[in-house]
């Protein structure tokens, strides 16, 4: 199967750390080594040790965002349309715009435990009223074990659990490393820098670490990984998180079974005893649910609450709803064994929708062949928490497994200790489990998905050119777009701002005048020589590290404007500038891109954020790029665009190689 990875669209599954620019070196956070029983990590150093002195998220200055967000507009408007939303600009410059952005900054200081962006942010997800499978929940597949043994599926879930509460112990202890972007790591991820920066105050800390050009994230967003669920509501969801939970939910063809994997005493479960316990999970003979309740969290939040309070006015299903909120997660047993790329896809990314609770925190799958992967709700948190979590069990799972394959013949099923969850369905309900159902096959079966793997050059032919492989990437979708339909269209890169207290995502706008002259100057039509390619693919990289590095420093403009717009619309007078349809077209992504770098992901995706769009999600390793774009379907080509993409990456290695360009974008 092709190594493909690709990450959730407009909500961050690109994290600060994993952004590789040419002419710096960040170095993802080595993975620890000292696993025990009990623990992941034993760190010398708390783990929410620097989360007190966390710099705080800047608000940008408004000429400024309205500089960028010109910019960027640039590029998708005609020169009439373009003068317009100049003028609206200059107006709201002139008017509205100074006393929201006052508003803003005064709030802001009212509130400086967090982040200007934090609660409308988090409101946007809790508001939104459409369902959460597939308009906001991402996925990642994990690589196999080595050892084909242990790819057993019930084996793998069992090292996956016991590795997962060693994580948890360790998080809550507070001796998780803390997570820290290493610009200097021969300095900073030492065992000196920790014995000192431990006891530096945690008032001080972030400041003793910045000192050795090292840079402490953000880990708010890790309280709310286990034992956390979104309810659905009228109006607005709310988050929940159960303190002294034990307990994970297993799912099994539609049928529902709780397991404590902690003891009262606090300690994780024998390894054994969670490995049979699975085994006669799989093997109760209730069969597949003829009303899977499940389906119904792939409803539309407003739907949901409905059938939701219609279940819980009987108090036979108070109990089964509270045991799968308050699990610690989910376990999603699947029948299927997917092999290829689309075949994976549709598992991890919707399942049958039977065997998925979309509203849980973190639903850890994994199938009969033994591939496993992480699916996740997104309004709680972003990608730097999930792929901290998804790279540390997967490494312990591997290096200190709990069980093999070699104890399965000899459990006791006899003592199982599992508990099957019941629900009562009151009249007529089963024609709206039904309903879903049909629902969730409609929206799912509209999916198209296509890969596409080169190996022609990968991250490090292109460092040695000095060009950014981020924005190659970004320039051969931009190149790609404009050969299959012509034009360049709004464009989504996903950066996150961890780096400050409460931080979550920011928009980098890689559809640039830069990216527009060198797709340009590639056409037939146009006879840039050589040498002007050569530097016009220069200026691209040069301005695409630039965005990157504003949208990580917290300078983007979406979430500046998205902050501004928050306060105008609460008062009930929004400016005319968010009234633009210029500005309702910047904003509806056509192509919504996300990456990362992890050498324990095997592939990931997520789907388009608007229905005529594109999820993109792509690989950048030493030696291969890859994509795993989906869409939904016609008249959205997606075989089409990459092949154009294809081309594109092409014809820019035969420039950036020098030989002899021979275009093919005719």
């Amino acid at each position: 199967m092709a190594a493909l990875f690709a990450l959730t669209r407009g909500r961050c599954f690109t994290p600060f750390l994993a952004k590789k620019t040419y002419g710096c070196s960040p170095i993802l956070r080595c993975l620890s080594s000292h696993s025990d029983d009990k623990y992941i990590q034993r760190s010398i150093v708390p783990t929410y040790h620097f989360q007190p002195s966390l710099p705080r998220l800047p608000i940008p200055k408004l000429e400024d965002s309205c500089r960028r967000y010109l910019d960027a507009q640039k590029v998708i408007l005609s020169p009439e349309e373009y003068e317009n939303t100049k003028r609206l600009v200059e107006n709201f410059k002139q008017n509205e715009g100074p006393e929201l952005q006052k508003e803003l900054i005064f709030k802001d200081k009212q509130n400086k435990h967090t982040s200007y962006i934090s609660e409308p942010w988090t409101d946007m997800y809790l508001k939104d009223r459409r369902s959460v499978m597939l308009n906001h929940n991402p996925f990642m597949t994990f690589k196999q074990d080595s050892n084909t043994d242990n790819n057993h599926q019930l084996v793998r879930a069992t090292n996956f659990i016991i590795s997962s509460m060693k994580f948890k112990n360790s998080l809550d202890e507070e001796i998780l490393d803390p997570e820290i972007f290493h610009l200097n790591p021969k300095k900073s991820d030492t065992d000196w820098f920790k014995r000192v920066i431990r006891f530096v105050p945690s008032s001080l800390s972030w400041y003793g670490a910045y000192l050795v050009k090292a840079f402490p994230l953000d880990m708010s967003q890790y309280t709310r990984m286990f034992a956390s669920t979104r309810i659905p509501q009228s109006g607005r969801d709310k988050l929940i998180t159960y303190a002294d939970s034990r307990h994970i939910l297993v799912i099994h063809n539609g049928n529902y079974y709780t397991l404590d994997v902690i003891d009262e005493a606090g300690t994780i479960r024998p390894a054994s005893e969670i490995l049979k316990n699975l085994q006669a999970i799989v093997l109760d003979e209730t069969g597949d649910s003829q009303y899977p309740v499940a389906v119904l969290t792939s409803e539309d939040r407003d739907s949901w609450t409905s059938t939701r309070q219609e279940l819980e006015t009987l108090m036979s299903n108070t109990e089964p709803l509270k045991m799968i909120d308050s699990a610690l997660f989910v376990l999603c047993l699947d029948q299927d064994e997917p092999e290829t790329p689309g075949e994976v896809t549709k598992v991890f990314l919707h399942g049958d929708g039977k065997n998925r609770w979309f509203d849980k925190s973190i639903q850890l799958i994994v199938c009969r062949n033994g591939l496993s992967g992480v699916h996740f709700e997104h309004a709680w948190g972003d990608g730097v928490a999930v792929l901290r979590y998804f790279n540390e069990i997967h490494k312990d799972s591997i290096d200190n497994p709990a069980c093999s394959s070699s104890q399965l013949a000899s459990l006791d099923l006899s003592a199982s200790t599992f508990r099957k969850l019941e629900f009562t369905l009151p009249s007529g309900f089963e024609s709206k489990i039904k309903a879903a159902k049909e629902n969730f096959d409609e929206r799912v079966n509209s999916l198209d998905m296509e890969t596409l793997q080169l190996s022609t050059f990968g991250r490090e032919y292109l460092k040695r050119k000095k060009i950014s492989p981020d924005a190659v990437m970004q320039l051969a979708f931009q190149m790609g777009y404009y050969r299959q339909h012509g034009k360049f269209v709004g464009t989504y890169e996903s950066c996150s701002t961890a780096a400050f207290k409460h931080g979550r995502t920011e928009t980098v706008r890689p559809a640039s005048l830069a990216t527009v002259a060198c797709s340009q100057a590639f056409e037939t039509t146009h006879k840039a020589g050589v040498d002007e390619m050569n530097n016009l693919i220069q200026k691209v990289s040069d301005y695409h590290n630039q965005l990157i590095k504003e949208a990580a420093m917290g300078q983007g403009f979406d979430r500046h404007f998205f902050g501004l717009r928050h306060l105008a619309e609460s008062s009930g007078k929004v400016p005319k500038i968010f009234q633009d349809p210029s500005y309702t077209r910047l904003n509806h992504i056509i192509l919504s891109t996300s990456t990362l770098s992890s050498p324990s992901v095997l592939m990931g995706g997520f789907a388009p954020v608007v229905p005529d769009g594109l999820g993109i999600g792509y690989s950048i390793s030493d030696h291969e790029l890859g994509c795993n774009v989906l869409s939904y379907g016609l008249p959205t080509d997606v075989g089409g665009f990459l092949k154009c993409v294809e081309s594109s990456l092409e014809d820019l290695y035969e420039v950036m190689d020098g030989r002899n360009f021979k275009n093919k974008s005719g």
